[in-house]
């Protein structure tokens, strides 16, 4: 029964568009130093008249595109207006932990998120979406993303297209699944639906001139391998973080979901009214990748629905082009080079550090080689435990090495970095310039370098994680803490452990703290901090259980600092 309404949905996706084409919507922007954004319900009509509920921000799905100029000191006031927590990341931004948003920047329903700070990224293309605990695929898919656009004084010296909508388009490009009742489906492969900016079958006037698309892949898992259906060249000019060192003329570009590329197309060489499709080469993809032909081995299978969707290991269009006439004063040329990228040095390296994906057998047995949950050195994600402590400025260098069935697209938070090598060659030119996703592919041995500069707190963390959304949230993730060991002492003294238990968490009035297997007679003390990094509370004790009364705290994350023995605690309690 299931197939034949698999089946009924299939034929239902391909007969209800086949014979259209939809304007491709464009994000309207924001710019300035403060911005508004309020997390909404609502509704939308993707499969016939057939209403879908969604999520979007000031909208009813996706978000506005963000403008802003590196060196500015913005405010992002977030309200959420939906009945569930959420959380909004922006993706790539080198900021303060606790500005981040990631699972321990929760912000509950009917509460407003107001995180602020100079932005200090190059001129990229970035994004932002939810990140919360075991939320994140469900909230992405409903349509919790937007796109945004970071400038600066050195890109503008280029000859490039700037003009939002005319001649630099935004392309949040993603597939959707959707079940009997035409909502959103998650932990599936049957992502059927493809969608630019929210817009199925789209078509898009181009002038006849050198274009510039931002090219983000928005999905849950798929990867896309982004290529024109007459296989000319084009330039790709930037990936995650910025301009390449120069344009790299190719015909594909391959992005795993998180990664974004920018690259120029010059439909010069096109006639007025030439018609021609953006597609996704995925008949190229290596076998592992979700989005291949294959996934897993004759005896270990991906799960149902991957081998019966069409998508998967075939070619397919995702966007038309139209050819319009030029704009005036266009852009005609391409550079020939941009400001030069350069690596850290290896010999320079602080610290090596190994992560290693599994997968969790003792949870899933021998099928978790394919569809999981994996582990990242053999750990599963924990809200309260810290995996590795890395000393501010320090230069390091990540070795990730697969041992599953499925390519991994690694993500990490807080800083960019630069690819060295893949299984000991060096990166392609695509992956020359800086990065914060990479996609490690079945059995291979990827190593980057990075620098952990400016921030430092001894207690809210960063997050490193597979971008495979229901991965992140099956607990593919880990998280780690910049220590600023000259103003806060030897890193030892700072653990995380199971000598002390508070409950319940989340909370709604009381917190109880019990000290396991403590000494009555030793002095604790415990000071609470909220997610502003301001000690609202702080206290002394000789028992080893006491209760907290929260009722009249603001709703939010708090973390109870308490020193034993020499030691600090850090727990972090969620107040409802």
């Amino acid at each position: 029964m299931k197939s034949i309404i698999r089946s009924f949905f299939v034929f239902c996706f391909l007969s209800t568009n086949v014979f259209s084409q939809n304007a491709l919507f464009i994000p309207d922007t924001l710019s300035g130093t403060t911005f508004n954004l309020d997390v909404q319900n609502g509704i939308r009509q993707f499969i016939g008249s057939n209403n879908t509920p969604t999520y979007g921000y000031n909208g009813n799905f996706l978000g506005p595109t963000l403008l802003i100029n590196k060196g500015d000191s913005i405010t992002l006031n977030v309200t959420n207006s939906i009945s569930q927590s959420t959380t909004v990341h922006w993706h790539g931004f080198h900021v303060a932990a606790m500005n981040d948003g990631g699972p321990h920047q929760i912000i509950l329903p009917g509460t407003t998120w107001s995180p602020s700070f100079k932005m200090r990224n190059e001129a990229s293309t970035f994004w932002y979406h939810p990140h919360g605990e075991a939320k994140t695929e469900v909230q992405v898919s409903k349509g919790l993303a937007g796109m945004i656009i970071v400038r600066d004084s050195t890109e503008a010296t280029y000859a490039l297209p700037r003009k939002y909508g005319i001649d630099d388009f935004p392309l949040i490009v993603q597939s959707k699944a959707f079940d009997v009742l035409y909502q959103f489906a998650v932990a599936n492969h049957e992502d059927t639906v493809l969608m630019v900016n929210g817009t199925r079958d789209p078509y898009l006037q181009v002038p006849q001139q050198v274009v510039r698309l931002r090219l983000l892949n928005g999905s849950s898992d798929r990867t896309f391998n982004f290529g024109l259906a007459d296989n000319s060249n084009f330039y790709l000019i930037g990936s995650d973080g910025g301009l390449l060192s120069a344009p790299y003329l190719t015909n594909r570009v391959r992005l795993s979901t998180g990664e974004r590329a920018e690259i120029l197309i010059d439909f010069s060489a096109y006639t007025l009214g030439t018609q021609i499709y953006l597609k996704s080469y995925a008949s190229e993809l290596p076998r592992g990748i979700i989005g291949a032909d294959s996934v897993g081995t004759s005896t270990i299978v991906i799960q149902e629905g991957y081998y019966s969707n069409f998508l998967n290991g075939v070619d397919f269009d995702l966007l038309r082009f139209d050819v319009s006439p030029a704009t005036a004063s266009p852009v005609t040329t391409i550079p020939l080079t941009f400001n030069p990228k350069v690596p850290l040095l290896e010999v320079n390296a602080d610290v090596n550090r190994s992560i290693h994906f599994s997968p969790d057998t003792a949870t899933s047995g021998i099928q978790g080689y394919v569809d999981g949950p994996f582990l990242m050195n053999d750990s599963s994600f924990n809200f309260d435990s810290i995996n590795i402590i890395v000393n501010l400025n320090d230069i390091e260098i990540w070795q990730l090495t697969n041992s599953t069935m499925v390519a991994h697209p690694f993500h990490i938070h807080d800083i960019e970095f630069y690819v060295l090598d893949i299984n000991g060659l060096p990166p392609p030119p695509e992956y020359q310039g800086l990065k914060d996703v990479i996609l490690v592919k079945p059995n291979d041995t990827v190593r980057f370098i990075t620098q952990f500069t400016t921030f430092s707190d001894p207690m809210v963390p960063y997050m490193y994680h597979c971008h495979l959304l229901h991965h992140e949230d099956d607990g593919m993730m880990g998280t780690f803490l910049v220590i600023d060991s000259t103003t806060i002492g030897i890193n030892e003294n700072i653990v995380f452990d199971d000598a002390v238990s508070l409950f319940p968490n989340p909370t709604k009035n009381n917190i109880t703290i019990e000290f396991l297997n403590a000494v009555n007679s030793d002095q604790k003390k415990i000071s609470v901090i909220n997610i502003l990094g301001e000690k609202i509370y702080s206290t002394q004790t000789t028992e080893n259980k006491i209760k907290l009364d929260m009722e009249k705290w603001a709703p939010g994350v708090y973390v109870f600092q308490i020193q034993l023995e020499g030691k600090v605690i850090n727990k972090k309690i969620i107040k409802q």
